[in-house]
């Protein structure tokens, strides 16, 4: 683990040397100065010698200010290399997380990620500041105070061999007890982004409920319950403090009692006794550092863990050894496909067998649940087959590199999703060097045009978050436009015209047959009318192929079809003699 997140260290590797360099020298310095200070009392204040306190006291000044320069300089690499370091590794957590598919995002959760990306990042960060300059400067601080204090009194430091391991005990206990609930306590912080994320993303169904009450009350439950491990874990570590400051007074006491015994007893100088009340509270206090050290540390090592776990966790998909870069057309073929999800018991499409041409337009329609959504993202990757086989332009889809193959493929979604930025830039994720005519041809295909040059700014038109300041009509039209920027060999629509009415789907798909003859055009829909001049309809059921034709075959051939479609017919005409108007009308501008 520690390997795996050293390697994002990289250009702050010198920094990270530096100050554990400097760390030393100024421990080295601070337990010498006890030292003169104790022979300045006993040589120069004792017998009265104004020059040996002279030309020491200017050594003990010089010593003083070299400690302080070197321990300025120890703090300074510290903190910049712990930042870098942070940086990093946030930049590598971040781009690994851009390689996973869909299976692996499943597999720690988006709430996870988060936590990872950003608290677990900034405990590791500060582990990592403690570990190059504090983590050095606790041990070397004991050892040479230790030595110091054997040079001084070998008598005296014998109290410190039996006084430190009954401390080190203690200390051990507290943290050992304490270390589980910190490791618990950051699987709440992921219930918390959960259900943060939860809110923010549902907040208008929240408020259309008036449900905001349960939430606060739901977030409430998961706040307490970070409080209620986090707080129980404190509150053993707490009883560090008392524990040292009692040892520590014992200590003194013990020190001083037979310190002023050997001084009486001509075995021990005034200012030996002096230097070693210094090494006793240099060591007594660089225990307690170090006590605190393995605590953050053990805090982080939770952190680290799970960092790393991102860090090592395999794409499921990758490109192959020697992947193909060319798509040669539209044809895509299932031959005897099955997928299953992470975590399922049953195969969400099973045994599926199918041929599309080139330039076919194809529509799919079932049940919620019957696998269409899942079918058509086996085309570009997005999953890939449990069993079968998947072909684009007659190569297995495993067998391209991704980039091409999804550069072939365009995907739009029934909720896609608009980002922060101009209509321009949103539109340009399909193709960053479109000319504005281009992006105006694309989006007069979508029949987005024509609302775009109502809106003050046109396509200059700032989209706000999530493209909340459209409607969701206007927002499925940009996302095709976008899509069809792409240029893409295979167009795939997953229900991405249900918030458009009727007619302007209509527009949209007589533009794609008239304008883009040649790409193959794959339409998942609920409303027969949309796919009903389908070059060929796939009638999806239980994650299987129910049936296969066209409108006029279907409505002749299968049971499931037909029932649809009278369904649907039974509704148009209810409508019209409740005097409503058959055609599901856009939201229209906010």
């Amino acid at each position: 683990m520690v390997k795996i997140l050293l390697k994002s260290v990289r250009e702050y590797k010198w920094m990270s040397l530096l100050s554990p360099l400097l760390v030393t020298i100024e421990v080295m310095l601070e337990t010498y100065i006890p030292f003169i200070m104790g022979n300045i009392i006993d040589y120069g204040i004792t017998p009265g010698n104004l020059g040996y306190i002279s030309s020491w006291g200017m050594v003990l000044v010089g010593l003083a200010v070299v400690s302080l320069i070197v321990g300025a300089g120890a703090s300074w690499f510290s903190s910049h290399a712990a930042a870098g370091f942070a940086q990093n590794l946030r930049h590598d957590e971040f781009a690994q997380v851009q390689k996973f598919s869909f299976a692996n995002i499943e597999h720690f959760s988006t709430a996870s990620v988060v936590t990872r990306l950003t608290t677990d990042i900034t405990n590791v960060q500060q582990a990592y500041q403690i570990s190059i300059r504090i983590a050095f400067r606790a041990p070397l601080m004991f050892i040479f105070s230790m030595i110091m204090s054997f040079r001084v009194s070998q008598q005296m430091a014998l109290i410190f061999a039996i006084v430190v391991p009954i401390l080190a005990v203690v200390l051990y206990l507290i943290i050992h007890t304490a270390y589980p609930l910190f490791s618990h306590v950051f699987r709440r912080y992921d219930i918390l982004n959960r259900v943060v994320n939860e809110n923010l993303r549902g907040i208008r169904v929240i408020k259309t409920f008036d449900r905001q009450e349960e939430e606060i009350n739901k977030f409430k439950d998961a706040s307490n319950g970070i409080f209620t491990i986090f707080s129980k874990a404190q509150r053993l570590m707490s009883l560090n403090a008392p524990v040292m400051t009692f040892m520590i007074n014992t200590t003194m006491l013990i020190v001083s009692w037979v310190g002023a015994q050997m001084i009486v007893g001509k075995s021990l100088e005034t200012g030996q006794l002096v230097a070693l009340f210094s090494y006793t509270m240099s060591i007594l206090f660089s225990l307690m550092m170090l006590s605190n050290i393995i605590t953050m540390l053990s805090v982080s090592q939770a952190s680290a863990n799970r960092i790393a776990a991102v860090l090592q966790e395999k794409p499921s998909i990758v490109d192959p050894a020697k992947p193909v870069t060319t798509v040669k057309d539209g044809s895509v073929t299932f031959d005897h496909v099955s997928m299953t999800y992470l975590h399922a018991e049953h195969p969400s499409v099973a045994d599926v067998s199918l041929q599309i041409k080139p330039g076919e337009f194809v529509g799919i329609i079932g049940a919620t649940g019957s696998g269409k959504s899942t079918l058509v993202q086996l085309i570009p990757r997005l999953y890939d087959v449990t069993k079968g086989t998947v072909l684009v332009g007659d190569v297995d889809v495993r067998n391209y590199a991704l980039r091409p193959l999804r550069d072939a493929v365009a995907m739009v979604l029934q909720n896609n999703t608009l980002f922060s930025g101009t209509i321009y830039e949103n539109l340009r994720w399909g193709d960053p060097n479109a000319t504005d005519a281009e992006v105006e041809k694309a989006a007069q295909m979508a029949q987005a045009d024509s609302f775009v040059q109502e809106m003050p700014k046109k396509y200059d038109t700032y989209i706000e978050q999530g493209g909340s300041n459209v409607s969701g009509g206007q927002n499925q039209r940009l996302t095709i436009a976008r899509a069809l920027l792409k240029k893409p060999k295979i167009l795939i629509l997953d229900d991405s015209t249900s918030a458009v009415d009727t007619e302007t789907e209509g527009k949209i798909m007589t533009a794609l047959r008239t304008e883009l003859p040649d790409m193959t055009k794959i339409m998942i829909s609920q409303r027969i009318t949309s796919i009903a001049q389908a070059d060929q309809i796939i009638v999806m059921d239980d994650g299987q192929i129910n049936g296969v034709g066209t409108h006029e075959e279907l409505l002749k051939s299968n049971a499931i079809y037909r029932e649809l479609n009278n369904s649907q017919q039974k509704d148009v005409q209810d409508t019209i003699k409740e005097g409503g108007d058959s055609n599901a009308p856009d939201a229209g501008n906010k």
